[in-house]
């Protein structure tokens, strides 16, 4: 595939996983993959300043088009206040290659 990708990555507390997965789908995801981790190190230093940053995490990631990349991520830092201390974080990579990205377009069968 020649059109060009990017992959987003999103890290938020666990509670806050199905919420970035919505909003990731409602701004234009075609999918998600998404996992289980723990997080450390933040969490230590924030709950110095009165703040608990909660272990368990749910990453997510998106490939998207470069053309929808932004909205989503938008959308996902809109939703889960990304944007505000110890509510989570993102990051886009490029995707150098592609194989087997679906965006809706006719399916055919494997024979």
């Amino acid at each position: 595939m020649s059109r060009s990708m990017e992959l987003i990555t999103v890290v938020v507390q666990r509670k806050d996983g199905q919420r970035a997965i919505d909003a990731a789908l409602k701004s234009g995801a075609p999918g998600v993959t998404s996992f289980y981790g723990r997080g450390t190190g933040v969490r230590q230093k924030l709950s110095v300043f009165g703040m608990f940053i909660e272990a368990e995490k749910q990453v997510i990631l998106i490939a998207a088009t470069k053309e929808t990349a932004d909205k989503i991520l938008d959308g996902i830092v809109k939703e889960v206040e990304l944007d505000k201390p110890g509510r989570g974080f993102a990051y886009v990579q490029t995707i150098g290659r592609v194989v087997g990205f679906y965006e809706g377009e006719d399916v055919k069968e494997p024979a």
